[in-house]
This record gives C-alpha cells, structure tokens and sequence, in this order.
C-alpha cells in the first residue's frame, strides 16, 4: 500500500508541476510574437476561415485577436486559444506512467484534439452572438469549457493501458 501511495503521490506532484511550469512559461509569452502567432495567426485567422466558408454572407475578418463582421464582433483574448485544456493533458501525460513512444504520441494527438475542438467552440461562440446573444455568457464561460475538459479527458483515458481480466 505504501508503494501505491508514493507512485499516487509521485505522479500528483508531476501534473502538479508540469502543468504550473507550462502555464507560466505561456503567461511569459503574454504580448509577445508568440501570443500574437498563437492567438492571431493559429487561432482567429483559421476561425474566420471557416466561419467565412459556412456563412459567406457574414463578410468576417481576421483582425488582429477579433472576428469582426458588420454586425458583431469576437475577441479571442489569452485563455480562450485552449492552451490550459492543453497543458491539462501534457501534464496529464508525463504524470501517468506511459511508455515515451505512447507519451510522445498521445501528446502529440492531443495538440490536434485541442486545437480543433477549441476552433470548434470558437466558431459554435461565433455562432451564439449570431443567433442567441442570450446563450453567450453560458456557453463561453461553463459550458463549452465544461465539454473542452471532458472531451480531454475521455481522450486521455482512452490512451490509458486497459487492464486485462484474468
């Protein structure tokens, strides 16, 4: 029981540590080329592609951190670009006693998985000023971060080894 207890605790302080370390490294990056590439470039430009794309008739723009259109406007500020669900999972990956082969590709997938499900939520918050301004503050603020996280952690359980019935 001792050794289960000091692997449980072992790996809390990793998550604990990995995740502190990635957070601060991109609270660092705050007004640099690296936010602007993050947010500006990776984040709202690829957004205002697609919702370009499905609704022509918007005429949206990328412009610097906002998705402006004639009749509204979202800003994507640090914190709405997924990075916290993000570091969640690494953290999550280098606590959890993996082979580095299965580690470095889970971390890998879940880049891909983060940032499309948050370009997913940013287009769906896109979507809610447009048709139920009402709905916004819910969803921004609970309930798709809500489904961020859990997406997150179904992913990750489902890259953890399945015990075997003997």
């Amino acid at each position: 029981m001792q050794v289960r207890n000091s692997h449980t605790l072992r790996s809390l302080i990793i998550f604990v540590v990995t995740f502190f370390a990635l957070q601060q490294g991109w609270e660092r990056c705050r007004d640099s080329i690296v936010e602007t590439w993050v947010i500006d470039l990776a984040t709202v430009r690829p957004a205002a592609s697609v919702i370009d794309y499905l609704w022509p008739e918007q005429q949206i723009v990328a412009q610097n951190n906002s998705l402006i259109a004639s009749h509204g406007r979202l800003n994507v500020l640090n914190g709405c670009e997924g990075l916290e669900t993000l570091f969640l999972l690494i953290a999550a990956f280098f606590a959890y006693p993996l082979p580095w082969k299965n580690r470095s590709v889970g971390i890998g997938l879940s880049i891909l998985l983060v940032y499309f499900v948050n370009q997913a939520r940013i287009i769906f918050l896109w979507w809610a000023i447009q048709e139920h301004p009402t709905w916004f503050g819910t969803l921004h603020g609970a309930v798709l971060p809500l489904i961020l996280i859990a997406i997150a952690l179904v992913f990750f359980m489902a890259f953890l080894p399945q015990r075997q019935n003997a």
